[in-house]
């Protein structure tokens, strides 16, 4: 019998034994896999492109802030907002237990005297019992203007439930300053002249303080306007700083439509209103309003701006704050219109100047995460300037 013969049909039919007709399968998914990893890849060369050219732009904000924004801007931001909340959330002050026993300085050491044929703002009015040692008490912000000052600033205590947090209050007499608006070298993101994209060297001999913006705008969806000129639509509805031709200022609920009247030298929007008529608005308590960045009850880095009833603007600025806290602290100080600014630790600065030529500068509170040089060299955002007139 011929047994090599006889195996050689078993040995090629067997079930048991790999055939020819798998190794196609094994290759064909191998191949898909490949595909699918070059056109992952393919697909990732814009953002990565993308990524890298941003952060190859000149800036003054290191690469963990930069890589944040860039996200916000490239689809991210929901989650960008999430991841923010989470964090601002546990580590939030715990509620009550020992308050301060002293205030930080703000301004030039001694009070500034009410008694003057000039208004003075009136003491802000502690929130907190027994008040401390110079808490609310308007300060001047050079000693050479101690005598008729058109900044003074002051510290409180404006959240009861959190004994140990503070904010900072400015004043601004807007008939003896004038109010400028800078563009930065990034926001707003539109084509516009932007200038030095920091405080003029002419202009400082003049300069009193500077101050944040708002939002970027792709974030609050409002208008930007500059030497008379709308960049950005104008949005009805939004809170906004405006400057007019004459020199006067205000903070208003916008409603002359997309394009600034002619009368307009500048204009910033940021999110509607969150003080009108003198009281805090229904919209500080939703949070609908403020889904562009963290909610309005998280405690974060918040700023804001107002006008008094002589229309004078009121600054105000703190860490862990709500937009209710904000917008209270704003009223307890005066004002009867008043605009969330920016927020977050990085964003948020008011410095004044203690001498002429933007010498001395100094944050309104020593926690301020900017130095208070920074807007002395070209800034990523828009920002104000106060000089004097």
């Amino acid at each position: 019998m011929d047994l090599g013969g006889a195996l050689t049909p078993n040995l090629q039919t067997s079930p048991h034994l790999p055939t020819s007709r798998a190794r196609p399968d094994i290759g064909l998914l191998g191949r898909i896999r490949r595909i699918a990893l070059v056109a992952a890849t393919i697909a990732l060369i814009p953002a990565a492109f993308s990524f890298v050219s941003a952060l190859s732009q000149q800036s003054n904000s290191p690469f963990g802030i930069r890589s944040v924004e860039w996200l916000r801007d490239h689809g991210a931001a929901g989650l960008v907002a999430q991841i923010e909340s989470t964090y601002y959330a546990l580590t939030a002050p715990s509620k009550g237990g020992p308050t301060l026993r002293a205030l930080p300085q703000a301004g030039v050491a001694g009070a500034v005297s009410t008694v003057s044929s000039e208004y003075r703002p009136a003491r802000v009015h502690a929130m907190l019992h027994p008040a401390l040692a110079g808490e609310g008490v308007w300060h001047a912000t050079r000693p050479s203007l101690e005598a008729h000052p058109p900044v003074l600033v002051t510290t409180l205590r404006d959240q009861p439930e959190y004994p140990r947090v503070v904010a900072g209050v400015a004043w601004i007499d807007t008939k003896r300053t004038r109010l400028a608006l800078h563009a930065g070298r990034l926001e707003p993101s539109v084509s516009l002249p932007r200038g030095t994209m920091d405080i003029p060297v002419g202009k400082r001999p003049h300069l009193l303080a500077s101050f944040n913006s708002g939002f970027k705008l792709s974030d609050s969806h409002g208008g930007f306007v500059l030497r008379g000129h709308t960049y950005a639509p104008m949005r009805d509805g939004q809170g906004t700083l405006v400057g007019y031709a004459n020199g006067n200022v205000d903070v208003v609920d916008w409603s002359a439509g997309a394009t600034a009247p002619a009368n307009v030298s500048f204009a910033r929007q940021n999110l509607p209103l969150i003080v009108n008529d003198g009281k805090t608005t229904a919209n500080v308590s939703n949070t609908a309003e403020w889904g562009a960045t963290v909610g309005n009850a998280i405690l974060v880095w918040r700023s804001g701006v107002g006008v008094d009833k002589r229309g004078n603007l009121i600054y105000a600025a703190g860490e862990n704050q709500t937009v209710q806290s904000l917008a209270k602290t704003l009223v307890r100080a005066g004002a009867v219109r008043a605009m969330e600014l920016d927020i977050n630790s990085f964003w948020v600065s008011f410095i004044t100047y203690g001498a002429p030529g933007a010498e001395h500068p100094a944050n309104l509170l020593p926690s301020m995460n900017r130095s208070s040089s920074r807007y002395l060299e070209p800034d990523d955002r828009d920002f104000f300037t106060v000089y004097a007139r």
